[in-house]
C-alpha cells in the first residue's frame, strides 16, 4: 500500500518507521524542511519536499498515492482532506480541531475513499475504550473520558514539560468543548469542569479541553446521560493557564503565549501517558461501573528513544492504517473511531503498543 506522510516531525518520523519497517507500506514523507526530513535518511522511505500549506504542491505531492496520513498542524487538515479527495486517496490523520473534523466529514460525504480523521490518542484510542465498554450495558448512565500526556519528573510551576505540539495544546485550552448533560448536546467552556482524583498513588487534576471526543457526542446521543472528556495534570497547572489564558488575555494573542512557551518550557521525552475511562449503567437491573486504566511509559532505548506521546499516537494511527488495508473498517466515506473494536485494535501489531502497558489495577 502505497502512503504518502505529510509531516516529519517526531510524531511523523515515528509513523514512518513504524509502517515502512512492517513491509507492507511504501512510504512517501512530505514536508517543507530538509532538516525534518534528514532526519529520516537512514530508513527505508522516500523524502519529498514541498510547501505542505500549498494547495497544488501538496496535490502534485499526494498523487498516485493509495492513502494520505497527515501528521501536519491541525490548522492544515482541512486542506489536506480536501487534496486528498481531488487526488482520489483515502485519508487518515490526528487531528483534536472540532471545526476541521466536520469539514473533512462534509468532503467524506459521497466520496468514493475513506475519510478517518482523529486517528490519535484523543481523539482516537479513548474514544475506541470508551464505545468498546459501553457497548456492555442495558442502559448507560455516564461515560467519563480522561487523558493525560504528561512529564514523568516535573520541575517547573506549571509541572508540564512540553511533549506534543504547541499548537494543538493551545488549540483545546481555548476552544468550547462538546459534552452531554441530562441527555442533551452541549457545549461547555475550555479549562472549567476542574476535579480531582489520584491514580496509581498520584494526585492529578482534570479539566475541560476541546477535541478529544471525537464524534461519541452523535454516536450516543439519546443513549447516554452525561459524557465529557477532560485533560489530566498535575494540580496546579490549570490555574496557571487560566491565569495566561483569561487575565493577561492571551487567548486573543495566542502566537505570543505559544512563542513564550517554545522559549520557556522544555521538551522531554521522558513522558508518561494516561488513560482513564470510566462507563456506569444499567446491567440486568444493577447499577455498574467499569473502568479502563492504562498508563504507557517512554521508551528510554538509547540508540533510538521514543516519547509516550510518540508510542501512542503514532501506534493510534499505523493501526486504524492496517485495519483499514487488512479491509476490517469501511472502504468508503467518514469512518469514526467508535467502528474500530477495541479488541481487534489490541491485538494488531501496532495497537500493541497499549496492550503491553502496564495496566493500572487499583483506583483511589
Amino acid at each position: 500500500m502505497r502512503i504518502a506522510l505529510l509531516g516529519a516531525g517526531h510524531i511523523g518520523q515515528t509513523i514512518a518507521r513504524l509502517l515502512s519497517r512492517s513491509g507492507d507500506y511504501e512510504v512517501t514523507v512530505v514536508d517543507r524542511s530538509d532538516e525534518a526530513l534528514a532526519r529520516l535518511s537512514g530508513d527505508p522511505v522516500t523524502c519529498l519536499r514541498a510547501e505542505t500549506g500549498d494547495a497544488q504542491q501538496l496535490l502534485r505531492a499526494i498523487r498516485g498515492h493509495d492513502a494520505v496520513v497527515n501528521a501536519l498542524p491541525y490548522h492544515l487538515a482541512t486542506l489536506a482532506a480536501t487534496q486528498a479527495r481531488e487526488a482520489g486517496c483515502h485519508y487518515f490523520d490526528l487531528t483534536e480541531d472540532v471545526a476541521a473534523t466536520r469539514a473533512i466529514k462534509a468532503l467524506a460525504d459521497g466520496a468514493p475513499t475513506a475519510f478517518m480523521p482523529q486517528c490519535g490518542l484523543a481523539p482516537g484510542f479513548i474514544g475506541i475504550v470508551a464505545h468498546h465498554l459501553s457497548k456492555g450495558f442495558d442502559t448507560l448512565q455516564d461515560v467519563k473520558m480522561r487523558v493525560g500526556a504528561l512529564p514523568a519528573f516535573p520541575t517547573n510551576s506549571l509541572k508540564y514539560n512540553l511533549t506534543w505540539s504547541v499548537d494543538g495544546l493551545i488549540n483545546e485550552y481555548c476552544h468550547p468543548c462538546e459534552a452531554i448533560r441530562d441527555g442533551q448536546n452541549i457545549e461547555v467552556l475550555a479549562l472549567e469542569g476542574l476535579e480531582h482524583f489520584s491514580l496509581d498513588g498520584v494526585e492529578y487534576e482534570a479539566f475541560n479541553t476541546s477535541g478529544g471526543l471525537g464524534t461519541l457526542c452523535e454516536t450516543l446521543a439519546g443513549r447516554v446521560q452525561t459524557l465529557d472528556y477532560k485533560s489530566v495534570r498535575y494540580p496546579g497547572h490549570r490555574a496557571i493557564m487560566k491565569m495566561l489564558l483569561e487575565e493577561l488575555q492571551l487567548k486573543h494573542d495566542t502566537e505570543t503565549l505559544k512563542d513564550i512557551m517554545r522559549r520557556s518550557i522544555p521538551s522531554t521525552m521522558q513522558d508518561v501517558v494516561l488513560v482513564f475511562v470510566t462507563v456506569s449503567g444499567m446491567r440486568q437491573g444493577m447499577l455498574v461501573q467499569e473502568v479502563f486504566a492504562r498508563k504507557i511509559f517512554a521508551d528510554r532505548d538509547e540508540a533510538a528513544p521514543l516519547s509516550a506521546i510518540q508510542i501512542t499516537t503514532a501506534a493510534g494511527v499505523c493501526a486504524a492504517v492496517d485495519l483499514f488495508r487488512e479491509g476490517r473498517l469501511p472502504q468508503r466515506g467518514f469512518v469514526r473511531q467508535e467502528e474500530v473494536e477495541l479488541p481487534a485494535f489490541l491485538a494488531n501489531r501496532f495497537g500493541r503498543a497499549y496492550q503491553q502497558s502496564r495496566q493500572v489495577e487499583s483506583i483511589g
